[in-house]
């Protein structure tokens, strides 16, 4: 990247944290299960969630006791910033198992592993499309595609493990693909190639300790790795035929290496699951959904996963339950950047980046709770946004006046979905048929924002009282924080959007 690239990509990436850390969406049951691990840890130095276990219907039951049943990895790499926050907590004179105290600590929690996660998966975005040829204004267009106009600013918001997980495995994405700089591989200096594998290792291997389901996705990164290493190995074969049997030798000493590393890396990611699992469950191999306590269709088929039916792919892509295009209809043009990609001399992490969101689209596809509990879009689907994202950028420089203008227009759509949703609510009841159209587009034309009354210590909400000020919210956004009211709270975060824009025009 050049230095004004640089520059650009810091002003996006401040933009698109400010945009998550600006909104705390309160409690769920996926997010108070995780948080429950980190109160038990810091308050009760153990793995069981006994004295919260109340707080959330999202927990595994063992011989009696209680435990999160999600992959611990969100929870792990949030318990030193939430330690943090408590001690700042306590100096500021609130007690941090309070209402306050948690508000603040899980507001750390969410901000640090899903906010982080998600800016950097956009900043991925960014460099790979520029490093694969894309202009800058078309590496800027995918990246905040991804950032502000999918769902993912929605799981930016929230204590899961979906932008964390999306994070990770752009780490790994970036780190396969800079193992060559030729069209589709080349030389690399070794000590870099090291580096580069214990990088794809170790996120790679975190993605997995954050959502197990990213196992796959990692595997397909690694095997881009290899294949992005091989071609360099070759180069002097090419120029020597004599040599032929030397370059055979170096390019498996150098794939044996690279392999070995990789491998190191998901070892010492794996090391605290291990440990977990053992110390909880009594096996390093006890995950916690194979004791899942409430939902008996997690038993069935593979942990709930069977195969995928036509009618949920409909509800997945088109539907306006859980629809993905709907909400972020470039989405629906991504693929035909990805092929543009492959024919461009990028046909391995093109293959990638469509085999990873053709994986999560049929997962989701093939899980028994393919609509996710409460929420917005497909969220199973989320950690495959920026591998489709990728295509956004070809797209863009391609495309003439009309097309860009087409594309820009679903860019502002997209936008203004996420935005309705982060302002209002990215949980909306799974009760709720048609959310945008029920509740979170009545919701935010009339300033009802922050609707989540549920905190990280309730079990519930009362879906009839979400509007209309029954319950008190216990969501809310830093404006509203400063004192403002209705829409008029979100203005602060348009004048971030209004400098990050002039910034961005005269950088």
């Amino acid at each position: 990247m050049t230095s004004r690239q640089r520059r650009l990509a810091a002003v996006v990436g401040a933009a698109l944290f400010v945009s998550y850390a600006y909104f705390y969406e309160a409690g769920g049951w996926n997010q108070n299960s995780r948080f429950a691990l980190i109160r038990a840890i810091l308050e009760r130095h153990t793995l069981q969630i006994d004295a919260y276990q109340l707080h959330t219907g999202d927990r595994a039951l063992w011989r009696d006791h209680y435990y999160t049943d999600k992959a611990p990895g969100a929870s792990l790499l949030a318990l030193g910033p939430v330690q943090a926050a408590r001690l700042v907590s306590r100096a500021a004179g609130v007690d941090p198992a309070s209402f306050p105290g948690i508000a603040w600590t899980s507001y750390v929690a969410a901000v640090v592993t899903s906010g982080v996660f998600t800016a950097v998966a956009a900043l991925c975005v960014f460099w790979l499309s520029l490093r694969w040829g894309a202009s800058t204004a078309a590496a800027l267009f995918a990246a905040t595609a991804y950032g502000v106009s999918s769902p993912a600013w929605a799981y930016a918001t929230l204590f899961m493990g979906h932008g964390q997980t999306a994070g990770c495995l752009m780490i790994a994405f970036a780190a396969a693909d800079a193992l060559g700089n030729g069209t589709d591989g080349g030389e690399v200096d070794p000590a870099q190639t090291g580096r580069l594998g214990w990088i794809i290792g170790l996120a790679g291997g975190w993605a997995v300790v954050t959502e197990f389901p990213a196992a796959i996705p990692a595997i397909l990164i690694g095997l881009l790795a290899i294949a992005r290493l091989k071609p360099s190995a070759f180069d002097l074969a090419e120029a020597d035929p004599d040599a032929l049997e030397g370059s055979r030798r170096v390019a498996a000493r150098g794939v044996f290496a690279l392999i070995l590393r990789i491998a190191g890396g998901v070892v010492i990611a794996a090391i605290p699951l291990l440990i977990y699992n053992a110390l909880a469950f009594g096996s390093p191999f006890h995950i916690g959904y194979s004791s899942e306590e409430g939902f008996k269709e997690l038993h069935t088929g593979f942990f709930g996963i069977t195969y995928p039916r036509l009618s949920t792919l409909y509800e997945l892509l088109f539907g306006s339950y859980r629809g993905l295009l709907p909400v972020s209809p470039l989405m629906a043009a991504a693929p035909v950047g990805l092929a543009l990609l492959a024919r461009n001399h990028r046909l391995g992490p093109a293959l990638v980046a469509g085999g990873v969101g053709a994986y999560y689209l049929l997962l989701n596809a093939s899980y028994f709770f393919w609509e996710g509990g409460w929420a917005f879009g497909p969220r199973q689907m989320t950690a495959a946004l920026p591998f489709i994202a990728l295509g956004l950028a070809p797209l863009w420089d391609v495309g003439r006046q009309a097309g860009r203008g087409l594309l820009l227009a679903g860019w502002i759509w997209g936008t203004a979905m996420t935005l309705i949703a982060v302002s209002t609510t990215p949980q909306p009841p799974a009760s709720i048929k048609a959310p945008m159209s029920e509740l979170l587009w009545p919701a935010f034309r009339a300033g009802d924002l922050s609707l989540n009354p549920q905190t990280f210590v309730h079990n519930s909400v009362d879906v009839e009282h979400l509007r209309g000020g029954g319950d008190p919210h216990a969501a809310w956004n830093l404006g509203e924080l400063a004192g403002l009211r209705g829409l008029s709270s979100l203005l602060p975060l348009a004048l971030v959007w209004a400098a990050a824009a002039l910034l961005i025009v005269f950088l």
